[in-house]
């Protein structure tokens, strides 16, 4: 009688087996760990005394006044950030899945945004935006739309908006690519019908494109959403939270709460929040776009 596995199923086990031990170590421990963090009072300015405290942490962050502004904050970041990229990304998309000359050109260069290091894009962007040699100031100025060159990143109605735009002209390019590998696979044939139909250019975008787009769409709208609700890096290099509370968001609440006021416990809450966040997001996306309709 031949054994529960066979060769090929223990030769199988034995090569994972080590991919899987790396995974343990690397994914699952700390992840385990952050949440054992999380369940307990944990400051680094006494660090022997660690009690476990429950779900304390949570409750004292959901009750707090930053935790509200931050999350005001993040949703409209997020919003602003994943409605804008999507919309530009459609455009972009349109226009390069048609052919003309210069088409290849084109797609390389939506590639250099995106290829972009983060940090270089925050410094290149805080740099366009500064009050005394900006590049945006200056190009205003010449042009009469401004007097005087301004402070644009201490003005706490716009620094939202202007970070904003430092993550779409990054995260756009990316975005376009993956609905423009999702329109070339949209047969030809459906185009024809429409036409024949007197479908008009509109009317074919609604009715034939903007369907097929859904498994594209949704992807682009999990991913941004993903990237924007924990966006970090923009915060820290151009605005660190500010001006006031303007820019800030939970990613840099937690920043704040773990590595400013050395609360891990309250820091690793918050992750946890931010997590649970994200993942409910991306459910409610994948569960309205990804479901087939008859």
């Amino acid at each position: 009688m031949p054994g529960r596995f066979s060769y090929d199923n223990r030769s199988a086990a034995i090569l994972v087996f080590p991919v899987l031990a790396v995974l343990l170590v690397v994914a699952a421990f700390p992840i385990l760990y952050s949440f054992w963090v999380s369940l307990h009072d944990i400051v680094l300015t006494r660090p022997l005394r660690r009690p476990f405290v429950g779900l304390e942490n949570y409750g004292r962050m959901l009750a707090d006044p930053r935790f509200h502004t931050a999350v005001l904050r993040t949703t409209l970041y997020t919003v602003v950030t994943v409605s804008v990229t999507t919309v530009l990304a459609i455009g972009v998309a349109l226009l390069l899945n048609e052919n003309f000359r210069g088409n290849k050109l084109l797609n390389a260069l939506l590639l250099l945004p995106w290829a972009t290091p983060s940090i270089v894009n925050g410094l290149m962007w805080k740099w366009i935006y500064d009050p005394t040699y900006g590049l945006l100031n200056a190009v205003l100025v010449q042009l009469g739309l401004l007097e005087s060159y301004r402070a644009w990143l201490g003005d706490p109605d716009l620094t939202l908006l202007l970070i904003s735009n430092a993550a779409i002209w990054k995260q756009m390019p990316l975005a376009a690519l993956l609905l423009i590998v999702t329109m070339k696979a949209i047969p030809e044939d459906l185009y024809r019908a429409a036409k024949v139909d007197g479908a008009n250019v509109v009317q074919r975008f609604i009715h034939v494109t903007l369907p097929a787009l859904r498994p594209g769409l949704m992807l682009v709208l999990v991913y941004e959403t993903m990237i924007s609700i924990r966006h970090f890096d923009l915060f820290l290099i151009m605005t660190q939270g500010g001006p006031g509370d303007a820019s800030y968001t939970l990613s840099w609440l937690i920043y704040v709460e773990t590595f400013r006021s050395l609360r891990f416990g309250t820091g690793a809450a918050l992750s946890y929040l931010l997590a649970m966040l994200t993942f409910l997001l991306s459910w409610l996306f994948i569960r309205f776009l990804g479901e087939r309709r008859g």
